[in-house]
Parts: C-alpha cells; structure tokens; sequence
C-alpha cells in the first residue's frame, strides 16, 4: 500500500456528495487520520484512535459491514425521497447517489487489516516493538472478524440504490429507520439543512410490552388495534382518546400497539403536556417523512383551560391548517372532560358554559376507548395469566389449594395497595415472583 493509493481512498471520501455527512462520522475521521500519519509515533496514535473508534461503531461488526451500516443509516435528500411511496428521486440525484455508493463500496473495500500488519512492519523497523506488536495482535483480529462479501446484507443492499430505495422505505431513512420510538422536547425538528433531528430523541431502551404481554380488556384492546391497522394501509384515520381508570393498561396498550407494528413503518412519538403550544412545529416536521406516526400524549389533563388546552384543540380539529394524513394523536387520560372541576365552576350561570368548552376537546377525538377498573373475577384472571405468562404459575398443574391461595393473597394485595387494576395484577406478580412473604403474613 503506497501514498498513491491511499490519496485515491482519501479522495472516495472527500467526493462524496449527498452521502457527505459520512465524512463527518468519527470512524471515517479517524481511518482519514490513519491515513494521513506523516511519521511512526503518529502512525502509531492514529492507529489507537482508529481502535477507539472502530470499537466505538460496534464491537462485533467487520470495517467491510461497518461502511454499508453508515450508508443505512443516513439521512439525506435521497434517503428521505426513497422514504415516501409517492417520491422520486430526480435524474441528477440518482446519478450523484451510484457515484457516492460506488465510492463508498471502494472504501468498504479497503484491506484493513493488511493495512495494520503493514503498520506494524513500519513502526518495528523504527525500534517500537510493543507497539509494533499490538497492531499486529489488532490487524490479526480485524482480519479473523472480515465477513465474505456474499454473507453480508447490508452490504448488498447499500450499493445498489434500487435496493437501498426498497429498504429505506420500508424501513425509514435516519434515525426514523433505526429507531421505533422518540420523544420529543418541543424543538424545531428540521433547522438549517433540515437534517439536524436533535430535538427528536430516540428511545434507546424501550418498554418492550407487545399485545400477546397484556390480558382482559380484549373489546378496548382489539378497538386500538383495529384503528391503528386502518391508519397504516392509509385510510382516513381518527384521533384515538384512551379514557378511564389509572392503572388499567390505556398506556400499556398504545405501546404495545406501535410495537407490534414498528416493521410496518409505524413509529410512536411521546410529547409532553408541557410542548402542546408548539406541537405544530413537530406535525409540519412529521408530515414531509414517508412513515406514519403515532403522536402519544400520556395522561392528558389540565389544571385550567389554558393556552395548551385551546391550541390542542385548534391542532386536532378547527384550525386554519390540516392535521397530516400520515398522523394520528393518541391520548390517555383519566378525566373524561380533561381539565380538573373547581367548586366554582360547578354551579352558577358560566357551569354549562364551560362544561361546554371542556368536552369541546374530548369531542375532537374522533374514537373513544373506555377502559373501567375490572371485577374481582377478570382481576384474579389478569393476575393468573401474568403469572403463567412468567413461568410462576401454572393453573393446569397447581392443586385446588395452591390456587385458592394464590387467589386469596392477590385479592388482599389489591385491597391492601392500589386497589384493583391490571397494574395491581402485575405489581401482586412482581412480589410473588421475588419468594417473598406477604406484608400481612
């Protein structure tokens, strides 16, 4: 490997047009500072920061898949034109995008590994043996890690736009494409060259609660389900409003849903009471990408009728611009009419008046689900299917004794705590599961 060839590796990167902000990945700046080291001790750094940064990229992924996985995950004018069904890329682009793949297909190419056994030649002849011995130990792994191309999908499907278009737009471009859930804390989500997503922040470590994980409530359950398939194969779709009882799984649900869902382009965006002024911010955002999304406002109450309150409604129904066809709001709440009753507002000339202007709101939820506290029957069945569910329970193989018992002790549990709810049931489960003894015992 000589200057002249690794000047034609640095200019692949340097070329590089719509897929620029590659260049601008810590691993590609470190392997150009590799590249660049002007003399052993510098070869020698270059080489440990190019280390830092390759186990920081992944630790179980090969220099030849970490490329295609950069290409994946980018987000720019082509990725987020592939992402909409009803977009093309122009002429123009498509051409600069088989040139930069072309390119980046040479860089993935690139022999890393003999790269450090020649370092290590290098810097031994300039008397630095350990070091010289450690790239060695580094290229020899490098090279045990290097996948054949033919195993490696990613990498066929980055260097052929046809099949990288077919992949991001099932899956999504940029973040929206590794990720199924975000929050977002009320910024701008497109500033500048409209790819800076800062302000929607991924949930790295998501509640992974899928429908076959919750029990009772079928009717409500199979409700979400049915409206949520309705708005993925586009149809006109409504606001869904989860009303009831704390601790019935209105919640649960909602994320059970999107995850059961996120393959099919379906992700959940959580927004807080807090960010409902500027929640138009986020739909106009939202509206450009080709997925579909589920806006989730958990508990949704109001201490007064204040400016959250008025701009939520104008934003689901009543204001001068439309709500995105690939967007649904989903809420859970507690309080039917959201805001909190005050004993003065409860009687008097005003009280119709603003009863009126508070289910004004709920109203422009187009479907409502009820979700009421359960009996003492489908609590105990709740709490029997978590259990069975956890391997803790088994109703065929217990004896008539053991499962009088364990009925007995989730009943009490219920009246001695929260009451009866399939968040008792789960809490009663979690307890048995440690072998604790009861409180009351």
């Amino acid at each position: 490997m000589d200057k002249a060839f690794f000047n034609t590796v640095k200019a692949d990167i340097t070329g590089l047009s719509v897929f620029a902000s590659i260049r601008e990945d810590p691993l590609i700046q470190a392997f150009l500072a590799l590249l660049g080291a002007d003399s052993e001790t510098a070869l020698i750094g270059a080489w440990s920061g190019f280390m830092r940064a390759f186990i920081a990229a992944s630790v179980d992924t090969s220099w030849s898949s970490a490329i295609p996985s950069l290409v994946i995950r980018a987000d720019n004018e082509f990725t987020r034109t592939a992402e909409r069904k009803d977009a093309e890329p122009s002429p123009l682009l498509k051409t600069l995008v088989k040139t930069d793949l072309e390119r980046l297909s040479r860089i993935a190419a690139f022999d890393i590994s003999a790269f450090g056994f020649n370092a290590a030649d290098t810097v031994r002849k300039a008397g630095f043996e350990a070091a010289a011995a450690h790239i060695e130990e580094c290229a020899r792994i490098l090279w045990e890690m290097e996948t054949p191309a033919e195993k490696q999908p990613m990498a066929h499907i980055a260097w052929s736009e046809e099949r990288l278009s077919a992949y991001i737009r099932a899956k999504g471009a940029g973040l929206l494409g590794q990720y199924a859930a975000f929050r977002w804390n009320g910024g701008a989500v497109g500033t500048g060259s409209g790819r800076n997503v800062s302000h929607l922040q991924p949930v790295r470590n998501p509640d992974p609660v899928r429908i076959s994980d919750l029990f009772g409530y079928e009717e409500q359950r199979n409700a979400v389900i049915a409206h949520t398939l309705r708005f993925l194969e586009g149809k006109a779709a409504n606001n869904l409003l989860l009303y009831g009882d704390r601790g019935t799984g209105k919640s649960a649900t909602v994320k059970a849903v999107c995850n059961e869902y996120a393959e099919r382009g379906l992700r959940l965006v959580e927004v807080r009471k807090e960010n409902l002024m500027r929640l138009q911010i986020l739909m106009e955002e939202l509206s450009t990408r080709g997925l579909r999304f589920v806006v989730f406002i958990d508990d949704l109450s109001f201490e007064t009728m204040d400016d959250s309150f008025t701009g939520l409604k104008a934003l689901l129904e009543g204001g001068v611009e439309k709500k995105p066809e690939n967007v649904v709001v989903y809420a859970t709440s507690n309080r039917r009419h959201f805001v909190k009753e005050h004993f003065d507002q409860m009687d008097g000339p005003r009280a119709f008046d603003t009863m009126q202007e508070q289910v004004s709101l709920s109203d422009r939820f187009g479907l409502t689900v009820i979700f009421i506290a359960p009996d003492q029957d489908e609590f105990l069945f709740i709490a029997e299917q978590i259990a069975i569910r956890r391997g803790l329970f088994d109703t065929d193989g217990q004896t008539a004794a053991l499962r009088t018992n364990f009925r007995e002790n989730a009943v009490r549990w219920a009246r001695w705590f929260n009451g009866r709810s399939p968040r008792t049931a789960d809490q009663f489960v979690d307890w048995i599961s440690s072998g604790e003894g009861f409180p009351w015992e």
